[in-house]
């Protein structure tokens, strides 16, 4: 097992005949601990697949340094690296059997039949491949490939596992499936893992901690649910969670009945939120008559008032029923709020609906920088 550093990293595409010089990655510092399960997470173009090719050499770098355990590995050959890496692809050899897939590594490298053998048995036994290990990958589902794949890796024994979007490829169950036993797999060897994905849910389920990506930069870095409760920035705020936070655009405003967040409208009809007396109230104490985001959770609205909540008014646009819960989008004077409401709920689009905020949950960001405002304790 190891640690990885990354150092001022950078990656920047030189310009073409057609295209200026781009850089993906900007520069990003990040230390993945020893035996972590990092996740990379955000959008396609993020910088996250480049920054976890380049820590696999097969990304050249542009500047900055990485470091697997003490030693810096920038001029090293991946096969020297001491890392594995499970693609999006299967990439398994089709005229091969399982057991010569998982082996043929280990074979390249000269290693003994007979510790081949036991690494190829062992890993098999641990992902549930040792019935399937005659069979070509034309006999496996899609599952089982993958599963293959990652058994490639297992049996090279690596300092550091590396996961570029492992289960892009899958249907929506066999996803969770594979979720489970990779995680499975990380809480028995204890090996460094670095997973990439573009799937939220994923990353919330999976990681150890979670490096969330934009634009080749690092938005924030962080546990699960520090990532949902404390979000740096409005990016991260609207990028973790399903449904995505609210994020509502208006001002803060102090008037004799006190502070009120009002949303920015065209019309004369706009959403007020009176903060007095609730936790919400610091917000406008930081920034009074400050532009602001209003970041609500969907789970802080409903649609019963209760203590410590504030009544705001729209109109149904859609009623999405999900079983055990039912996603209420909401039109206000300027924006579509979403709300995780009752199953049994039962709502007609184009109706007038009361919704109630709980005040206690509530998120602000400056709307200039969209960095997250924060009360001093």
């Amino acid at each position: 097992m190891a640690r990885v550093t990354l150092s001022r990293l950078t990656k920047t595409y030189p310009a073409a005949r057609k295209s200026p010089a781009f850089t993906a990655v900007k520069g990003i510092d990040l230390e993945i601990r020893d035996g972590e399960f990092m996740v990379l997470v955000g959008p396609s173009g993020c910088g996250k697949s480049t920054t976890l090719r380049m820590i696999a050499g097969l990304e050249d770098i542009t500047a900055g340094t990485i470091a697997i355990g003490d030693e810096i590995v920038n001029d090293q050959l991946p096969k020297d690296r001491g890392i594995a890496m499970v693609f999006q692809n299967y990439a398994l050899y089709p005229h091969m059997t399982v057991a010569e897939n998982m082996a043929f590594a280990l074979k390249l490298a000269k290693t003994p039949r007979s510790e081949i053998d036991q690494r190829v048995a062992a890993a098999a036994e641990t992902l549930g491949l040792t019935s399937m290990l005659d069979r070509k990958p034309a006999a496996l589902s899609g599952g089982q490939r993958q599963r293959v794949a990652v058994g490639r890796a297992i049996v090279r024994q690596p300092q550091v596992f590396l996961f570029d979007e492992p289960l892009s490829n899958l249907d929506a169950k066999m996803r969770v499936a594979m979720r489970t036993e990779i995680s499975r797999l990380h809480d028995q060897l204890r090996t460094t893992m670095i997973y990439v994905t573009h799937d939220q849910v994923e990353a919330m389920t999976m990681g150890d901690r979670i490096c969330v990506m934009r634009g080749g930069e690092i938005m924030q870095v962080a546990d699960p649910l520090t990532l949902y409760r404390q979000p740096a920035n409005a990016y991260v705020a609207g990028f973790i969670g399903s449904p995505p936070m609210n994020l509502i655009h208006g001002r803060l405003e102090s008037r004799a009945g006190g502070p009120f967040f009002v949303e920015n409208s065209d019309g004369s009809s706009r959403m007020e939120i009176g903060l007095s007396g609730t936790p919400a109230a610091d917000l406008a104490a930081l920034a009074p008559h400050a532009d602001v985001i209003l970041g609500i959770r969907p789970e802080a609205i409903t649609t019963e008032p209760h203590s410590g909540t504030a009544r705001i008014e729209g109109t149904i646009e859609l009623s999405e029923p999900m079983g055990a819960e039912t996603h209420l989008h909401v039109r206000t004077a300027a924006h579509t709020v979403i709300a995780r409401v009752h199953a049994d709920a039962r709502f007609n689009a184009g109706t007038s609906q009361p919704l109630f905020v709980d005040l206690a949950k509530l998120h602000a960001f400056d709307a200039a920088t969209e960095q997250a405002i924060r009360a001093t304790p």
